[in-house]
């Protein structure tokens, strides 16, 4: 039962939490993804729930470390939140420290910069996939991984959809970076976040037509992507929203 069905979690800082929001209505729905494909946020919750952490579990880790918040902050020459103090953190989660050790496959996409090309990781050391998934330039310096530089895979693909086509016939896509098309003031740090995902959106609504069900809760940049001090109200915003989609999301899985 369900092994074609495969989830997207974009990119989004703290805003990844909303994820969670739309992976809980899919439980109550009793939709399980087989795949889960994800960037930055996206790839650190999709690592959590693939390991088989409930969404309670997931949060409290999430508000208790302050995975996205200025804690880490470093003023280094390339970025400013240094990724290796999440080392640690990621290892007392995941000791195995293996996809293989995964309850769900997952494909975390991360970007070479110094090649321009995007790499999916899906096999060995699942640590480092997850923190070169989510360098985000300038703010978090870029991570050195068996001799290629990493940077946040939303760079170039913020909806890692690719690797799921091929492996599934019904593709739910949660995308957590909806922005107002027109905004009459912007503080100056989100100037690099709005740039960032105004840049990334006609590529995700170009792939948001693949997916089977398309999930993005409106005005997500009301959260900061620092934002981990509202974790559970961006949790319970997501959530609200993907409720909405309840009755189609019924349907969907009277089809598996």
């Amino acid at each position: 039962m369900n092994q074609d069905v495969g989830i997207v979690l974009s990119g989004g800082g703290a805003r990844g939490i909303g994820h969670l929001g739309v992976l809980k209505v899919l439980e109550e729905c009793d939709i399980k993804p087989a795949f889960i494909s994800g960037t930055s946020a996206g790839a650190i919750v999709g690592a959590f729930y693939a390991a088989g952490y409930s969404i309670e579990e997931t949060i409290s880790i999430i508000e208790h470390h302050k995975f996205f918040s200025i804690a880490h902050m470093l003023f280094r020459k390339q970025g400013v939140f240094a990724m290796h103090a999440f080392e640690n953190l990621f290892h007392r989660y995941f000791p195995s420290n293996s996809f293989d050790d995964l309850q769900i496959p997952l494909y975390a996409a991360a970007t070479d910069i110094l090649k321009g090309e995007t790499v999916y990781f899906h096999s060995g050391d699942l640590t480092h996939a997850v923190m070169a998934s989510s360098c985000i330039p300038i703010i978090f310096q870029p991570l050195e991984f068996n001799g290629r530089l990493y940077v946040d895979g939303g760079v170039l693909n913020n909806f890692p959809i690719e690797p799921l086509i091929e492996k599934c016939n019904v593709i739910i896509g949660s995308h957590v970076n909806s922005i107002k098309k027109e905004s009459e003031k912007i503080h100056m740090r989100d100037i690099l976040d709005r740039s960032f995902h105004l840049t990334m959106s006609n590529a995700v609504r170009h792939k948001s037509h693949i997916c089977n069900v398309f999930l993005e809760p409106p005005n997500m940049s009301q959260f900061s992507i620092f934002d981990t001090k509202r974790a559970r109200q961006i949790y319970e915003y997501s959530y609200r929203y993907a409720l909405t989609f309840k009755e189609e999301l019924m349907e969907l899985r009277e089809k598996l």
